[in-house]
C-alpha cells in the first residue's frame, strides 16, 4: 500500500474530463486526462474496421480480429450515463445485456444486475469506487447496496494495490550512464521500460503500484529488470517521472535508433519478425477478458488495474530474453506502449496485443492521442545525455 499521506481516492474523480471523442486511422475514441480518476467512463465506441484499420483498431490475429486493441480510450465523464443508458432509464430489467452474454459463473450469481447497458454486481457503495460506480434503485436490500458495475468475470480486486517491485533495485550502469541506463551512440537510455517510486514529504521514497495512475503524486521513473513497469501514465507524467530521476524522455529519433540498433533493423532482435520473441501476441484482449464479453462498451473501461494484472498479458521487464537490441536495450517492441517526447503525442513498439497496426516492431507509432492520454498499455522509458 502507499503512504497515508496519499490523497483520497476519490478526490481525483472530481477532475474527470467531459466528452467523447473519435480519432483517426482507426484509433479508438477520446481520452483520460492527466488530472483524471481510476474510474473508468460509461460511453463507449469501438473502433472500426479490422487488422489494417489502424493502430489500436484491432489485434493482428485471427482469432482476436473483431476486437479493437490498446487504446479504446475512455471517452465521457464517469458522473454522466451514457446517452443509450439515460434513454433506458433506471429500470435494471431494460438497461443492460440479457444475462447470457455474462460467464456462466455470473449468470449463477442472483446478485447480478445491469446500470446504462453494463452488467454490475449487487455490493455495498462502500466497496465500490476507482474504476468501477455505483448505482441505486437497481438492486434489492437496503440503500447500500448498489449496481457496482462494471462487473468482472475473472477474480481481482480492482482496489487493492499490489507492489510487485517492491525490494528491487536499479543495476549499475553501463557507459558513463546513471543507474539502470546504458550508452546507445550518444545518448544512455534505460535498459528497461520504466517503473514508478513515490517520492513522499520527507523525500524518501516508496514503490508505486503500477496498476495506478499516478495522478496527484510526485512520482520518479526507474529502470529495474524483473518489474512490473508502469502503465496506466500519460506523456506529461512521464516526462515529469524522468525529470525527477535526472533524466528526460527521448525523442523519437533516440528511440528508434536504440531499437533498430547500429545496423538499423525492423525489430530489436533483426529484420525478419518472430512471432512471441517479444510480449507481443496475446490473442484474447484482455478486456474481453476481464469482462466477459466482447460488447464494445468494454473499450470505454480500459483503465482498469485489472487489466494488466491477467494471466499471460503484462510481462516482467526483461522476461523475454530474446526481445533484446544488439546494444542491450530490452522490450522496445510489445508489452507495453512507449511515449516519446513528441508534444503532439507519440507512443512506440506497440504492445502485448498488437505490435502490427501502425508499422512493425520498432517502426511502430501512434499518433491519434494527445499528451494527456492514458490507459493500462501506455508505458515509456527514459533517455539522458
Amino acid at each position: 500500500m502507499h503512504s497515508s499521506s496519499r490523497l483520497p481516492r476519490w478526490l481525483p474523480f472530481l477532475a474527470v474530463a467531459l466528452g467523447l471523442s473519435l480519432v483517426t486511422c482507426g484509433e479508438e475514441p477520446a481520452s483520460l486526462s492527466d488530472a483524471g480518476p481510476r474510474e473508468p467512463m460509461d460511453a463507449g465506441i469501438a473502433a472500426d474496421g479490422g487488422e489494417e484499420s489502424g493502430p489500436d483498431a484491432g489485434p493482428a490475429t485471427a482469432d482476436a480480429a473483431a476486437l479493437p486493441t490498446d487504446a479504446a480510450e475512455p471517452g465521457a465523464d464517469a458522473s454522466e450515463p451514457a446517452d443509450d443508458a439515460e434513454a433506458a432509464g433506471p429500470d435494471a430489467s431494460s438497461a443492460g445485456p440479457d444475462a447470457s452474454d455474462l460467464p456462466d459463473a455470473a449468470r449463477a450469481d442472483a446478485a447480478w444486475c445491469t446500470a446504462g447497458g453494463i452488467p454490475g454486481t449487487c455490493i455495498d457503495v462502500a466497496e465500490c469506487y476507482g474504476t468501477r460506480k455505483p448505482t441505486a434503485g437497481l438492486c434489492p436490500g437496503p440503500k447500500e447496496i448498489q449496481c457496482c458495475t462494471p462487473r468482472y468475470a475473472v477474480d481481482c480486486d480492482p482496489n487493492a494495490e499490489p507492489q510487485p517491485n517492491l525490494g528491487l533495485t536499479e543495476e549499475p550502469g553501463v557507459g558513463g550512464c546513471p543507474a539502470g541506463m546504458l550508452r546507445v551512440s550518444t545518448f544512455c537510455i534505460d535498459r528497461f521500460e520504466a517503473a514508478l517510486e513515490e517520492i513522499l514529504a520527507d523525500d524518501s521514497r516508496v514503490p508505486w503500484s503500477p496498476y495506478f495512475n499516478p495522478a496527484g503524486h510526485r512520482v520518479r521513473a526507474v529502470s529495474l529488470r524483473g518489474a512490473v513497469p508502469q502503465g496506466y501514465v500519460n506523456e506529461t507524467q512521464a516526462a515529469a517521472a524522468c525529470a525527477e530521476a535526472g533524466k528526460r524522455m527521448c525523442s523519437d529519433t533516440e528511440w528508434k535508433r536504440a531499437c533498430q540498433g547500429p545496423s538499423g533493423t525492423t525489430y530489436p532482435y533483426g529484420n525478419t519478425r518472430q512471432t512471441g520473441v517479444c510480449n507481443d501476441h496475446r490473442s484474447e484482449h484482455p478486456a474481453a477478458e476481464l469482462y466477459g464479453t466482447e460488447a464494445s462498451w468494454i473499450y470505454s473501461h480500459i483503465d482498469s488495474p485489472c487489466l494488466n494484472q491477467l494471466v499471460d498479458g503484462l510481462a516482467l521487464t526483461g522476461g523475454y530474453s530474446g526481445c533484446v537490441t544488439a546494444e542491450g536495450v530490452f522490450d522496445m517492441m510489445g508489452n507495453l506502449h512507449e511515449w516519446t517526447a513528441d508534444p503532439a503525442g507519440t507512443f512506440r513498439g506497440g504492445f502485448y496485443v498488437d505490435t502490427v497496426q501502425n508499422g512493425n516492431g520498432c517502426l511502430y507509432a501512434t499518433t491519434a492521442h494527445d499528451v494527456s492520454h492514458w490507459d493500462y498499455s501506455t508505458g515509456f522509458r527514459c533517455c539522458a545525455d
